[in-house]
């Protein structure tokens, strides 16, 4: 059972206790509702207290049963609520440490309420693109008013419960305990008190009305649509928070259920549901147990103090590990701090850093010239030139400072990670860890498993990421790992579609439409678009059958690397960033078609999201095909987090299990069909015709 029942006198404590957060899981469910029938029966109990075990009351809905039937099964959360409320005894809920979700609509349940100080109290629903689904819409606004109540369900975060006690007129609380320790003795304490109180309290027979009545939910309402954008459940809450102001309590709880009902079933639901699983999933690498020792990392040393490497130390100095970083030469350090400092300076400007954190971060900081001083260090990451001739020199001269057992990691994006273990004596201790620029601001690590790597490095690094707020996603060693593995053969889709018609303007206003931050000719221009002619330069040697548009070459030829040189595929004003058309980039393209003979035709911006987005979802196949992904939902983290893919659409791999597979499948080989394309990329790959005859998708 995970809620267990026992009387202290004449008050019986129901406790839920379902690791970690006490989630309203069936069994759960069932304890509780059968704690109630026995505490009613018993003639010697004259009082109730639910409260939760551990480390929370309750989180809520329990997230193993995501989607099952068991979510569902009688006695649901409604019905549970309702015989709470219908207790002839009184039922107290002793709240402490996390009251969220269907955890608060049971608390909302019951006749009195205590909690203790530091409680978390949410509704967090939204954020899984739901509202409320238990009540939570008709009761909240009752005992914290409509406006209080409406901003907390429309955002999902967390009120501290001393906050919300302080409310005028609040009614959540009825009582603040000491402290969590004690909350249930105190509970148990004021259950005596109210036991012969009659007619027991009930929060639905409390008003819900709002002075200002329609002008204030017309004023919401388009508010939240100006956040929401792409998301239909913030407008739903204000919908069923101002049914809680109209409509009778029954009917109000009929008309937030069938939201909630109606909210389940919409892709953007899904896509957060699909999120909040892969990101758990993501920190779990299969055969590394999570009881797996982890190395210390006390401190960390930076090879270069360039972009990556001065962004790459923010984030160990944001979460006060020391760094020590080193350069060749005293002016690139001096340069590199500057960026640094910029960097704190901009955020105590917008008030987002107070100025004594950023000096004790900076105070966490040091430099050197000299290879020596980083000897003691548990952890080095180089941020060193991307060639392999230079890793190599790096490499080889850690092996020789370094203490046993220090890790030693490469920020690497494409080279590979086994080479570069095998330039020193302890492959074991290599990892390739790959930030994205700006590395103190992007979430996406990619952490990058070598032949040899440890389990324990593996272990210790995915933990470290947690630390610095990173969403760590491991892969295996090929070129380019998932994510610019991925972006190659997007980016190669965005040439071709240039070659046979269409604009540069046109490919990124299609891709932004769909989502995407940003299109792949303004990406471009912002990464620099001499860093995709290098990698164009290599593969003519190492992977002669990869066929590319002519036209990236031929601006780069004109020596347009994009923002950074004030030109690209777009032309630039001096300190804006404004992309604008560009005539000789247009000129450029038409040539170009004409010494190949294409005559251009119109395409479509569904044909350009197509070949794009299907481009990622072929190449993420073959990936979690070869085991360099563990699964496709952390292809879909690697894009969410890295690479701007639109959140509502849940990550290019949960797009296509939307789609359907055997859809995109068919499409794949309608653009084999195209002479100007390249046939043999679009052979889907054997994992998608595979899911396609078993009639699943990427994701079960």
């Amino acid at each position: 059972m995970t809620a267990q029942y026992k009387v202290h006198g004449d008050v019986a404590v129901i406790t839920m206790d379902n690791p970690p957060v006490n989630g309203l899981g069936l069994a759960t469910r069932q304890g509780i509702a059968s704690g109630l029938e026995q505490a009613n029966a018993d003639p010697a109990v004259k009082a109730i207290v639910i409260t939760g075990a551990g480390k929370a009351f309750s989180g809520g809905a329990d997230i193993k049963e995501f989607g099952s039937p068991k979510a569902i099964a009688e006695p649901n959360l409604l019905s549970v609520i309702l015989a709470v409320e219908n207790s002839v005894k009184p039922v107290v809920a002793a709240v402490h440490s996390v009251c969220m979700g269907g955890g608060l609509e049971l608390a909302l349940g019951c006749h009195y309420r205590i909690a203790a100080p530091g409680t978390n109290v949410a509704l967090p629903e939204v954020k899984l693109g739901l509202i409320p689904g238990a009540g939570g819409t008709m009761r909240l606004p009752r005992v914290l008013g409509v406006e209080t109540a409406l901003n907390m369900i429309v955002s999902g975060e967390p009120v501290k419960s001393e906050l919300l006690a302080q409310q005028p007129g609040q009614k959540l609380f009825d009582k603040m305990a000491k402290d969590a320790a004690g909350v249930v003795d105190e509970a148990i304490a004021f259950a005596r008190e109210v036991a012969g109180k009659r007619p027991l309290p009930r929060v639905r027979d409390l008003p819900s009305k709002h002075p200002q009545g329609d002008a204030y939910f017309q004023f919401a309402r388009n508010m939240v649509k100006g956040m929401a954008k792409n998301f239909p459940a913030p407008v739903k809450c204000v919908d069923a928070v101002e049914a809680s102001t109209k409509k009778k309590f029954d009917e109000g709880l009929v008309f937030e259920r069938e939201i909630f009902m109606a909210l389940m079933l919409t892709p953007e639901s899904r896509a957060l549901r699909h999120i909040f699983m892969a990101e758990r999933a993501a920190s779990k690498v299969p055969d590394v147990p999570e009881d797996t020792p982890k190395r210390e990392i006390k401190s960390v040393a930076v090879i270069g103090a360039g972009t990556m490497g001065g962004g790459i130390s923010m984030n160990f100095l944001n979460a006060g590990i020391p760094v020590t970083i080193l350069e060749m030469k005293q002016e690139a350090i001096d340069r590199g701090i500057a960026t640094m400092r910029k960097n704190y300076e901009g955020q105590v400007k917008k008030g987002k850093l107070k100025q004594d954190k950023y000096e004790q971060r900076m105070s966490l900081l040091k430099t050197t010239l000299d290879y020596k001083d980083l000897a003691q260090a548990d952890l080095v990451i180089e941020a060193v030139f991307e060639e392999m001739g230079v890793k190599q020199k790096v490499f080889e001269t850690l092996d020789q400072v370094m203490k046993p057992g220090a890790i030693l990691a490469s920020n690497t994006s494409t080279l590979d990670v086994n080479r570069i273990a095998a330039f020193t004596k302890r492959p074991q201790d290599v990892v390739g860890l790959h930030f994205f620029s700006p590395a103190n601001v992007m979430k996406l690590l990619e952490v990058v498993r070598g032949d040899k790597t440890a389990k324990d490095v593996l272990a210790t690094v995915m933990a470290l990421a947690k630390t610095i707020r990173k969403t760590a996603v491991v892969s295996g060693v090929c070129d380019g790992f998932i994510g610019n593995r991925m972006i190659e053969q997007y980016s190669r889709q965005a040439g071709f579609l240039l070659d046979e018609g269409a604009t540069p303007q046109q490919v990124d206003k299609a891709i932004e439409k769909f989502g995407f931050a940003m299109g792949p000719f303004r990406m471009g221009d912002l990464a620099g678009n001499d860093i995709g002619w290098a990698i164009r330069k290599r593969r003519a040697t190492e992977r002669t059958e990869m066929k590319y548009s002519k036209t990236a070459d031929k601006l780069c030829e004109l020596g347009r690397f994009g923002q950074k040189t004030g030109a690209g595929w777009y032309d630039y004003q001096a300190g804006k960033r404004d992309a604008i058309p560009s005539k000789l980039v247009e000129d450029m393209i038409a040539e170009h078609r004409r010494t190949l003979g294409i005559e251009p035709r119109k395409i479509t911006d569904e044909e350009i999201v197509q070949r794009l987005v299907f481009a990622l979802v072929n190449e993420g196949a073959h990936i979690v095909e070869e085991g360099i992904a563990s699964r496709a939902s952390d292809i879909d983290m690697v894009y969410l987090t890295g690479y701007g893919f639109p959140l509502h659409r849940g990550g290019p791999m949960l797009y296509a299990d939307t789609v359907g597979l055997f859809n995109v499948m068919q499409a794949m080989k309608r653009f084999q069909q195209n002479p100007r394309d390249d046939a043999k990329f679009w052979e889907p790959a054997p994992l998608i015709k595979k899911l396609v005859a078993e009639g699943k998708g990427f994701n079960g």
